[in-house]
């Protein structure tokens, strides 16, 4: 009894311990330890697997090996030089190495020492692993700017909604006033109906936001495991740093893997040196004294060069892995294109943005002090119910594309950061 007490009364203060977060820099951190990021991070894994296979194939390759053998005939053991086999056939007493059941184990050993093609895989697979490494930074810097889009996604929110509730706030106030002049007949009861529309609509207003918030909630919580209850307070301590477009080095690395993956199909038409060992230890009951064991070691070592002279097969992989580069280079020239012209569009953008920003807030202040003047008009009986609700509408317009200009301004910078590679974790905090 008194530990289900206990449960109930600890658990949800561990849950709001573990949800709550006080900076960006722990959404961050929480972020490094998803499932997200932990599949890239196999992706790397893989990766690396993939060069350590090719590099893998530069080494020796020994293998241990045991066998019987029957045959219906004796069989040599061995190869036997000329002179011991004629002393064999004339000193019958010397167990001779032929057999018909023969047991054999040893070990057999292969190297290259010259085979082209296995260097230059041992390159691809490189590139390829730095293609996935690339783009495991590039993947993580989206995540976080998709944090802090979100994170300035609610604070636009939270801002808005702010301003709604100021304005029924107001709104309400103006009520109790209409509401006193309609009691005394100095107003008909529309002016009460306008301004009670007025709220209705700041409610359904603040229903849509109540949506959207949930929305970017679970966008943040998808990401992180962690859930909001409300926004966190950013800085921007950096700027975005324009040069090398960092968020094609992926493409570009996987391009050069492809070129490599050419002549990787060129270079099996090139001649291989291959060096080839073998020992083995024979055992078998002798052909002329079957009662008398024979064991006999034996070893090889020699190199091979392989020529290839014609496989027509080769020629069609030379070509499809052209087709593939030429493909995987087309790519990385559209997407160079593309990023060049969002990036110049968005470093234009964020000077515009950081523009309206300050207007807008001049421009806020303006209308808040027209409001109080509208207000007292209105009171005065010097104004009209639909011109002093304008007056309403135009602060909460004004401070809606103030709070979202603010927001746009931290999705901008945030894209840059990712075209460019730059630190998101050091621009923010």
């Amino acid at each position: 009894m008194y530990k289900l007490i206990f449960l109930m009364l600890f658990t949800p203060l561990v849950l709001l311990a573990q949800d709550e977060v006080k900076s960006i820099s722990e959404l961050f951190d929480s972020l490094k330890v998803n499932p997200n990021i932990r599949a890239d991070e196999l992706k790397l894994e893989r990766a690396l697997a993939g060069k350590r296979i090719a590099t893998g194939e530069l080494f020796p390759k020994i293998d241990a090996f045991g066998s019987y053998n029957y045959s219906s005939t004796p069989t040599g053991m061995v190869p036997v030089p000329p002179d011991d086999l004629i002393n064999m056939v004339q000193d019958r007493t010397i167990p001779q190495p032929f057999s018909e059941n023969i047991f054999r184990a040893g070990a057999t050993m292969s190297m290259p020492i010259f085979v082209k093609s296995l260097y230059t895989m041992a390159n691809k697979a490189k590139k390829m692993y730095q293609s996935t490494e690339a783009q495991k930074n590039i993947d993580l810097l989206k995540n976080e700017a998709v944090l802090v889009s979100s994170n300035a996604n609610l604070l636009y929110i939270d801002a808005l909604n702010e301003a709604l509730t100021k304005k029924k706030e107001s709104l309400l106030k103006t009520k109790e006033f209409v509401q006193m002049q309609v009691d005394n007949g100095r107003l008909s009861g529309s002016a009460l109906l306008k301004i009670n529309t007025g709220i209705n609509e700041v409610d359904i207003m603040r229903n849509q936001i109540a949506q959207n918030r949930a929305k970017v909630i679970s966008a943040v919580y998808s990401l992180t495991n962690v859930k909001l209850n409300k926004p966190i307070e950013m800085t921007q301590t950096g700027t975005y740093e324009n040069g090398e477009l960092k968020v094609l080095e992926p493409l570009q690395k996987k391009t050069d893997a492809m070129k490599l993956g050419v002549r990787v199909q060129k270079e099996m038409l090139y001649p291989a040196l291959v060096l080839n060992g073998m020992y083995t230890y024979n055992y078998a009951k002798s052909y002329n004294l079957p009662d008398q064991g024979v064991n006999e070691n034996f070893a090889t070592v020699g190199v091979t060069l392989k020529i290839p002279i014609f496989e027509k097969s080769q020629y069609s992989k030379i070509k499809m892995s052209k087709i593939e580069f030429e493909e995987s280079e087309n790519e990385l020239a559209k997407m160079r294109l593309e990023f060049t012209a969002q990036a110049e569009q968005l470093e234009k953008t964020l000077v515009l943005l950081n523009n309206s920003t300050e207007l807008y807030k001049k421009s806020v202040k303006d209308k808040e002090e027209l409001l109080k003047i509208a207000k007292v008009a209105y009171e005065s009986d010097r104004m009209s119910t639909e011109d002093y609700l304008k007056y309403e509408d135009d602060l909460l317009m004004e401070r809606s594309k103030l709070y979202q200009t603010e927001a746009q301004r931290w999705q901008t910078l945030m894209k840059l950061a990712v075209i460019y590679g730059n630190s998101i974790e050091e621009m923010v905090k």
